[in-house]
């Protein structure tokens, strides 16, 4: 349901709604270790990890190209303001590789974790006016969504923070 609300508010909708339909998918564990089991299968470029103990997955994880840990959070972040990269493995090569840099022979997992409600609040900030510069609207709103929780702000979707 939440994907089809999202759908029906997103100004890019029609790509994103092909790119569910050919991609998108939900996958139910019973247990931490088959969680980290079908996210090492997949290899997915990001894996977000929002779960009482994110630690538990940085520790236990092997195959993704950047890693996103907490609530806190996000891939828009990790993209656009505090990732260590964004060219990043896809169609699951994190099986075997990381992010591209210096030392791309060597495979590398990067993660991002933001640890204080105005760490989050001051990156969002950021995060949300440069996605909606470059009309990522789903991305400001993974920002937004934290300003609001952690910061008071009531920034509309879509909108960027001020």
């Amino acid at each position: 349901a939440e994907v089809e609300r999202l759908l029906g508010i997103l100004p890019t909708a029609s790509i994103a709604r092909q790119a569910w339909a050919d991609f998108g998918q939900v996958i139910v564990c019973d247990t931490q270790d088959e969680m980290v089991s079908a996210a090492d299968r997949i290899a997915s470029e990001h894996v977000q990890v929002m779960t009482r103990d994110p630690d538990y997955f940085l520790q236990r994880m092997t195959n993704y190209g950047a890693l996103f840990l907490g609530p806190r959070t996000n891939v828009a972040y990790g993209d656009k303001v505090i990732g260590t990269n964004h060219t990043l493995p896809t169609l699951g090569t994190a099986r075997f590789t990381g992010g591209l840099w210096v030392g791309k022979f060597l495979k590398t997992c990067t993660y991002q974790k933001v640890l204080t409600d105005e760490a989050s609040v001051m990156i969002g900030e950021y995060c949300s006016r440069l996605c909606v510069l470059e009309g990522f609207l789903g991305h400001a709103e993974q920002a937004n969504v934290r300003l609001r929780r952690y910061g008071a702000r009531n920034i509309p979707y879509a909108e960027a923070a001020e």
